[in-house]
């Protein structure tokens, strides 16, 4: 005859001496996805403000077709009004009564205008080649300085060797002028090319920021003219 056999809850889960119970084993296995999760969220959420300042400015300048200025009030706005909606979001999660979270949502505006002003206006000097590249600088289209200023918060170290130029450039350099090149004033009373130094730097980091400035939707180019750069344009 049989041993009865009682069944009760959390019977599959009970464990011997010495040994852990069976959920408390496959928790930790649980962690390093949730932490990668997390991360990847997190890395997703803080590149899509720029993603909407610089790619949805450069969309809305060559699909749309509005103008240098206009395109970039229509992205800044974007991007103000997606970190205005974390900042409403992160403070009502915190539970932050109506005030705060009016407030934090201005702050959130005021740091995206802020950040667009000191985009057009400001180069440090460690990231031109001299000053009169960094006095070149305002003669930039406006969406290439701001993709300038993003890839800048990831490499520190970036430089531009040159932005505009005039025709007396290439006969000092002994090369053919070139009447189609942006670095030219274009119609719009913009330069719209600027050169990267590629000189003395990781190869992988050239590589890397090819690949910034294409995923920012802007053309790249790397050759050998002066100098072997990284040739970066507006369209």
């Amino acid at each position: 005859m049989s041993d009865p056999k009682v069944e009760y809850p959390g019977a599959e889960t009970a464990a011997g001496p010495g040994e852990a119970p069976r959920c408390a084993r496959r928790r930790p296995r649980r962690w390093p996805g949730r932490v990668v999760r997390w991360a990847v969220t997190a890395v997703l959420l803080a590149v899509l403000p720029f993603i909407l300042l610089v790619r949805g400015g450069v969309f809305a300048y060559q699909q749309w077709g509005l103008g240098a200025w206009s395109s970039l009030a229509v992205s800044a706005a974007a991007a103000a009004l997606l970190l205005a909606f974390y900042a409403w979001a992160a403070s009502r999660r915190l539970g932050a009564g109506k005030r705060l979270r009016k407030f934090a949502t201005r702050v959130a505006v005021l740091a995206a205008a802020a950040f667009v002003l000191y985009s057009l206006l400001v180069v440090a000097g460690g990231n031109v080649k001299s000053e009169e590249v960094r006095a070149e600088y305002l003669g930039l289209h406006p969406l290439l300085r701001m993709a300038v200023s993003v890839f800048v918060l990831a490499d520190a170290d970036a430089v531009i060797t040159d932005a505009a130029r005039t025709p007396e450039f290439y006969a000092r350099a002994g090369l053919p002028s070139n009447e189609s090149s942006l670095h030219f004033r274009q119609d719009d009373g913009f330069v719209h090319a600027l050169d990267l130094r590629t000189l003395n730097r990781p190869e992988w980091r050239n590589l890397a920021a090819e690949l910034a400035f294409r995923a920012m939707g802007f053309h790249t180019l790397r050759h050998v003219g002066t100098a072997d750069h990284l040739h970066v344009s507006l369209r």
